[in-house]
């Protein structure tokens, strides 16, 4: 009997990671989770950084639990948050742990770069990228100003999931879609612009050689077949930004959708040909990364799942114990639509206590004040839903294509009651699945690369057959378009 060959992913978060093996035979996928990992944001003299190391040693850690199981890996793929990178010397050594995008020296460096170097419209031009003051091309200019010593000394500058994958193979590049989230690249010409690079005082040639997503890096290296008992097993490009994963495993059957995915941000988007770069798309802050398969996703960033964890966070003991699925069922015993927020205004950010600052709003608006969790929990979920339904109708502005289905995916695809309201609000049929979309996604552009798989709709093909995605049509429209009336005099205020 044939052995059964798997792919090896390594999907990434800003708080947790994991190892994950997946496998294709009979038109459908199945996962296994391998390893499982904290990922620590350490604070040290005023800043805050990743532990490159850590994580490499997390990745060995699961390439020698599979080695140990004796399973046949064809590739390894590797994805993570966005904007983050790390710096490579001359004599081929990481010179320090690279920084975290919460690091607070970019929080005044953006208004200062489009003041005083580039201007906001130009940058958007080139770039179509929105503007949120960690991208790399504000934490570049903050480290240029403070004159930072690994910047100053480096050869190399490498994005996070491609720093990981030249620590396994000792060769550099620099992927799409990563690449995207900088605010440096062009999606026209999909490289780096030279002009923005020259305004921080670099060159192309600091950046490895851009490929797109399901390019072979190369294989490991002889340390770390040492290491993990493996052989030479190729290191696969995949979408090395964990959106683009994650969007690639979307279920759809052609191309007119839209897709929402749920997490701690959520992130609502269509996939189109080219870049939509307009003033409008400007005034209204949507961003265009790079997709597979030369795609672009042209998508929003909306405060997700963040308020409801935070508020979590603060509640008592025994309200922490109830599961998610309890403590929302509470939040449907309330009155709804009593007090609504923007999820996206900026007191929402970081602030000290996110209950509190929720009760600033509700105050400042002449609203009724939540004071239980139910309270809270339900505030975020119409408040959240009526924010979905004016970004999807931006988005049906922008599309190309007339959009009546919107796929959730990731880990908020599993909140009912939230993917009800979705519907009801935008008054689209709501598909949820899958919940693992960027492990997904990375395992299959992986099978793509083997050429097991020929491109997208064949990979999404799979995906459809494999899982069983949950079904939501609109209800209760009067009500809806009541709220929406009332959500949009609350945040005009």
């Amino acid at each position: 009997m044939e052995q059964k060959k798997y792919f090896f992913a390594v999907d990434l978060g800003a708080t947790s990671g994991r190892t994950i093996i997946g496998n294709i035979a009979d038109g459908r996928f199945a996962l296994e989770e391998v390893t499982r990992f904290p990922n620590n944001l350490i604070e040290q003299g005023g800043h805050y950084y990743w532990d490159i190391y850590a994580l490499y040693f997390e990745i060995i850690r699961g390439l020698k639990e599979v080695a140990r199981r004796g399973l046949e890996i064809s590739s390894i793929g590797i994805d993570t948050w966005g904007v983050d990178f790390v710096f490579i010397g001359d004599d081929g050594a990481i010179l320090r742990n690279p920084r975290a995008y919460r690091d607070p020296i970019t929080f005044s460096a953006m208004d200062d770069y489009l003041e005083h170097v580039v201007t906001r419209k130009e940058v958007y031009d080139i770039t179509g990228i929105q503007f949120l003051n960690f991208n790399s091309i504000f934490q570049l200019y903050a480290m240029r100003r403070e004159d930072n010593a690994a910047l100053r000394q480096a050869a190399k500058i490498l994005f996070v999931p491609d720093a990981l994958s030249w620590m396994l193979t000792g060769n550099e590049v620099c992927e799409y879609t990563i690449a995207s989230t900088s605010q440096l690249l062009d999606p026209r010409t999909k490289q780096l612009d030279e002009r923005l690079l020259q305004s921080l005082g670099l060159t192309r040639s600091k950046f490895g050689r851009m490929v797109q997503p399901g390019t072979v890096v190369g294989v490991l290296t002889d340390e770390v077949q040492r290491l993990t008992g493996l052989g030479p097993v190729p290191v696969v490009a995949v979408a090395g930004h964990d959106t683009g994963s994650a969007v690639a495993a979307v279920p759809a059957k052609d191309e007119k959708f839209a897709y929402l995915s749920s997490g701690t941000w959520s992130l609502m988007g269509i996939e189109t040909r080219d870049a939509i770069i307009s003033d409008l798309s400007y005034e209204r802050n949507f961003t265009n990364e790079g997709g597979i398969e030369g795609t672009t996703r042209f998508l929003k960033n909306i405060c997700g799942m963040w308020l409801y964890e935070r508020c979590r966070l603060e509640w008592p003991e025994e309200v922490r114990q109830l599961s998610h699925p309890e403590l929302q069922g509470q939040a449907m015993t309330v009155e709804p639509f009593r007090s609504l927020i923007n999820p996206d205004d900026q007191l929402f950010a970081a602030p000290a206590s996110m209950t509190g600052a929720i009760q600033q709003y509700c105050r400042q608006t002449g609203q009724p004040v939540p004071e239980t969790p139910a309270k809270f929990c339900r505030c975020i979920f119409d408040s959240l839903a009526l924010r979905y339904r004016q970004v999807f109708q931006w988005m049906q502005e922008f599309a190309p294509f007339p959009l009546s289905v919107l796929h959730i995916i990731g880990g908020g695809s599993l909140n009912k009651y939230l993917n009800q309201f979705t519907a009801n609000s935008t008054g689209a049929t709501v598909l949820a699945g899958p919940q693992e979309c960027t492990a997904i996604g990375n395992i299959m552009l992986q099978a793509k690369a083997s050429g097991m798989v020929s491109d997208i709709w064949q990979m999404r093909q799979i995906i459809a057959d494999s899982i069983e995605l949950v079904r939501y049509e609109p209800q209760d429209k009067a009500a809806w378009d009541q709220a929406y009336d009332k959500y949009l005099n609350i945040i005009n205020k």
